[in-house]
């Protein structure tokens, strides 16, 4: 009769749990995998899954009594390296989304909103146009896969145990807040500067001549001119796509020890 003792049982049972937080925290917090129209469901079955192909090939994870304090500091310690992970990818997307809000409202168009499916919030509708293309490029980079890869680095890099983020990552992670608002005003820079030089042309003319209606044109020819603009920035907001999912990439590398 083959008997187990009580080590074992954990060990078995550690290998799975363990990284299994981790990762459902890091979907849960990173962009298109864990956008609110994706059912929780789908969630955890896409985090089980993910688990089960990562956790054979991930170092020895740690025997620890589930009900000590051990225990305790292991799961907040891995909740907070995937959510902070997940938040480093988010933050690209937040920040094409303060651009497309700054574009929007120097547009006419702030009031034109509608839901993001991903936040569950209101957003300008150019946001979202910004939000439907970054998700586009993420893909056909393929984003997914190297989230994948990221994942499984991550436990070599910094393995399960009651150690967590460095002081040096999470400064890292608070510098990379600031660059989201940076770059959403290189973003939304072009548009800017254009419709700023086409309001201060109607400026001039009402200033010059008062009998014309400026007003009552003014708002269709800036709406016009911004799709125009942004139509002419597509090509020059796909490196920027790039370089920015690339930055955020080796953000989450670094959290996981790679600093």
């Amino acid at each position: 009769m083959m008997t187990l003792a009580g080590s074992e049982i954990m060990s078995w049972v550690g290998s799975f749990i363990w990284p299994l937080i981790r990762i459902a925290a890091l979907v849960g917090a990173a962009p298109v995998f864990g956008a609110r129209t994706v059912p929780v469901t789908a969630k955890l079955i896409f985090s089980v899954v993910l688990t089960m192909i990562i956790a054979p090939v991930s170092p020895p994870m740690p025997v620890v009594d589930p009900i000590s304090g051990e225990a305790v500091l292991i799961v907040l310690n891995q909740i907070l390296i995937g959510a902070a992970m997940g938040l480093a990818l988010q933050m690209v997307f937040a920040m094409f989304i303060i651009g497309g809000q700054i574009i929007a409202f120097q547009m006419g168009l702030g009031f034109a909103s509608m839901v993001d499916p991903s936040s569950g919030t209101q957003v300008p509708v150019v946001s979202q146009f910004y939000v439907i293309l970054l998700t586009l490029v993420f893909l056909a980079l393929d984003g997914h896969l190297t989230f994948i890869s990221v994942v499984a680095e991550s436990f070599h890099t910094l393995p399960v145990g009651i150690n967590g983020l460095t002081n040096n990552g999470l400064w890292s992670l608070a510098v990379w807040g600031s660059t989201m608002y940076a770059g959403a005003v290189q973003i939304a820079l072009p548009a800017i500067a254009s419709l700023l030089l086409i309001n201060l042309t109607f400026g001039v003319v009402t200033r010059s001549a008062p009998q014309f209606n400026i007003f009552s044109i003014g708002f269709p020819v800036t709406m016009v001119a911004g799709f125009f603009i942004m139509l002419a920035t597509l090509k020059a907001i796909l490196p920027q796509i790039q370089l920015q999912v690339a930055n955020a990439f080796a953000l989450m590398r670094g959290l996981a020890g790679g600093f």
